[in-house]
């Protein structure tokens, strides 16, 4: 009678430890149902993200570059203010950083509980330093606009990639893979090819000497834009530490109040302001096309800036100058459009290979995400097998367990 009650207490313990177990089961399948709901949410707004980003980059350089050949075909003389408008377009950015004051603020606050903020002291020497870079990089990129034709200096800016692919291996530990090294050869051909059209010929009136300066300025000004693309990275990387919009305007805003400053210093110590009037009653399309053209290209160049920034924080430094590359044969291409170029067999050619070239770039982006997203659900799965199977060992030794 003794031994019977024994197992009727035994087998009503194992009864209850069963549903317990089955009852975290499910909620923990619960739990991890929602995280991978949440995963795959956030894994498509980083493409919705990386869309706009992109949107930006391509049509705020495209248009840049022409409004900017368009400045000096029409009579456009100032280097130092072509250089201007590629900065001065910063303050259309400041309404969302007012309006976002408060909320920055208190998530701040909360931030210096779990992490140590960088000091004001650092972050002014990291605006400062790549604000006087992109100063200098923007006005030898505009030296070597005024003074080349569109193919040589199409070409040159292919070199950017290299430049900064060379530089992210070092500051960013960038890793070369197949794919990455394919889009990579494929974009660089795609500008090179620019260089063999024959109706591209050398500006009229200038100089061999020009010509000499704006090739020379313009292979420096590659150089130092993939170095300021690569320490761009390692800022956020090392010293910004957040991965937010409000970190992208801060690090524009501030840097190009910096560049900004440094230019405007350039144009009143060159005397070129000067001759800003007389240089806006001879522009051959009129003052307000004079005026409009300006404007439109700081907006531009601003909206370039944000998809280049955006794209070094989402994906990397490579991957953002991988796009602007892209985008350089898109220039000839709304030539034809906008200034009735003609667009020959090799321009074609040139666009065919860029888009294969970013493409190849994309898929390696999804080959990463892919493989991040299955090892997830991997520790998943692995989880709730564990969390299961000690019910059914339990079950058996509780069988088999001597009364």
């Amino acid at each position: 009678m003794g031994e019977a009650r024994g197992r009727e207490v035994q087998l009503h313990i194992m009864t209850s430890h069963e549903e317990d177990n089955e009852a975290n089961s499910t909620e923990q399948m619960h739990v991890s149902s929602q995280s991978t709901l949440i995963g795959q949410r956030g894994n498509y707004m980083r493409w919705v993200r990386l869309g706009i980003y992109a949107l930006f980059l391509l049509s705020g350089q495209s248009v840049g570059l022409l409004l900017g050949r368009l400045y000096y075909d029409k009579g456009g003389k100032s280097v130092w203010l072509g250089t201007l408008v590629q900065l001065v377009g910063f303050p259309l950015l400041l309404p969302y950083l007012i309006i976002s004051a408060p909320k920055r603020h208190s998530t701040s606050t909360d931030t210096l509980i779990h992490s140590k903020r960088p000091s004001v002291l650092i972050l002014s020497s990291v605006y400062v330093t790549l604000g006087l870079l992109v100063a200098a990089d923007c006005f030898l990129y505009s030296v070597g606009l005024m003074y080349l034709p569109v193919s040589t200096y199409s070409l040159i800016c292919s070199s950017q990639l290299a430049f900064n692919a060379f530089f992210s291996f070092f500051l960013n530990s960038q890793k070369f893979t197949p794919f990455i090294i394919n889009s990579l050869v494929l974009l660089t051909i795609s500008s090179v090819l620019l260089v063999l059209q024959t109706d591209s010929a050398d500006p009229s009136g200038v100089s061999k000497a020009k010509y000499v300066i704006g090739f020379t300025c313009t292979v420096g000004a590659s150089a130092g834009y993939g170095l300021v693309l690569s320490l761009t990275q390692l800022a956020f990387k090392k010293v910004v530490k957040r991965e937010t919009f409000s970190a992208i305007t801060d690090m524009i805003i501030y840097q190009s109040v910096i560049a900004t400053s440094a230019i405007v210093v350039g144009l009143f110590a060159s005397g070129e302001w000067k001759g800003l009037n007389r240089e806006m009653e001879e522009f051959k399309l009129g003052k307000v096309s004079y005026l409009m053209t300006l404007i439109w290209t700081a907006i531009s160049w601003q909206a370039f800036s944000v998809g280049c920034i955006g794209l070094i924080l989402e994906v990397s430094s490579l991957f953002s100058n991988a796009l602007s590359v892209l985008g350089l044969p898109i220039v000839p291409v709304m030539a034809v459009i906008f200034f009735h170029d003609k667009l020959g067999g090799i321009k074609v050619i040139s666009m065919v290979l860029a888009i294969w070239g970013f493409v190849s770039y994309l898929y390696q982006q999804y080959l990463d995400d892919y493989k991040s997203k299955p090892h997830e659900n991997r520790n998943d799965d692995h989880n709730e097998v564990s969390n299961a199977s000690p019910k059914r060992s339990e079950l058996v030794d509780g069988k088999d367990r001597p009364s």
